[in-house]
């Protein structure tokens, strides 16, 4: 019997937002039995609560981001990654702005805030649903593909190829939850030089610097682009590593780029607000597909197991 668990007490954590620029608090607190994971907007009348549930999600363009009523919270992938990884069933999300700190762009700052306030087990049984037969999501357009199949545990496959000559195929391999802290957690947000451009024409990542994210170079730069880049992220200087990474940036992992979008696959996943066993097998995975196959997900336990046996 494997109890449900909450956290020991309040920790909290801040940094910028990657796209607003707005500096953030995000509180994480205690929650009772059966609450799952909620989301609150302690600076609105009120204090609105989200549920972390993907039918509450609205915009997947930049990361995963929920609404209810006009309450909103932005790029809740990377914290929900660390809730999961921690192994806890019931939490409360406080945050005095809309979007979450992004700090490193990864989820270790959230993971070891989490590990130093500790976790504590409750009263109550967690229920854990057999995913009986395979779930399958194929996005044409952006071609992807999404796999769930049986499977005694609870395991992720990734694999990502961009055709890129600066960021070649990979894959990545989370055999079980535990090991998410030491060997997915510090895995960083990646870009390509050109997605950075378009995205400042559109004046996002307006908190974003190259601290918090792994550029891929995939393009040549003269030295006045190399130079307007410094100004906008606020550096002495910018360079380019031989093997296209910006700012002489180190890599976490060999496989960084894949273990960053099996962190991504874990905390959009959670949004099916259910803990459940199988073996994901995701192919090039984008926040929109993570979060239409959670939903998928979400619908074959309903019907497995009936509407009345799971909760909402």
């Amino acid at each position: 019997m494997i109890m449900q668990k909450t956290i020991a007490g309040e920790v909290s954590i801040k940094g910028k937002g990657i796209h607003t620029g707005y500096e953030t608090t995000l509180c994480f607190k205690p929650a009772k039995q059966n609450t799952g994971y909620v989301f609150v907007r302690s600076d609105l009348p009120g204090k609105p609560q989200i549920p972390a549930l993907a039918d509450y999600v609205f915009d997947t363009s930049r990361g995963s981001s929920l609404k209810k009523g006009d309450a909103v919270v932005r790029t809740i992938e990377h914290v929900l990654a660390a809730v999961v990884g921690c192994d806890i069933d019931n939490i409360i999300i406080e945050l005095d702005h809309e979007e979450t700190p992004i700090i490193d762009g990864s989820s270790k700052y959230f993971t070891e805030a989490l590990q130093k306030i500790g976790v504590v087990e409750q009263e109550v049984e967690r229920k854990i649903y057999e995913i009986k037969q395979r779930c399958y999501l194929k996005d044409e357009e952006k071609d992807v593909e999404m796999y769930l199949i049986p499977d005694n545990e609870y395991r992720i496959t990734t694999m990502v190829d961009y055709n890129s000559s600066v960021l070649g195929t990979q894959n990545a391999k989370l055999k079980n939850v535990s090991e998410f802290n030491k060997d997915f957690s510090a895995a960083r947000t990646f870009v390509f030089l050109s997605e950075v451009q378009a995205l400042l024409k559109h004046n996002l990542i307006q908190g974003g610097d190259i601290k918090n994210a792994i550029v891929f170079v995939d393009k040549i730069l003269s030295q006045e682009e190399l130079d307007h880049l410094a100004t906008v992220f606020n550096q002495p200087r910018v360079s380019v590593l031989e093997e296209g990474i910006l700012n002489n940036v180190k890599l976490n992992y060999p496989n960084e780029p894949a273990r960053h979008k099996t962190l991504d696959v874990l905390g959009d996943l959670a949004l099916v607000g259910l803990r459940f066993t199988g073996h994901v097998m995701a192919n090039k995975p984008g926040h929109k597909t993570n979060v239409e196959f959670a939903k998928l997900i979400r619908k074959q336990i309903e019907q497995s197991y009936g509407n009345t046996s799971v909760p909402h």
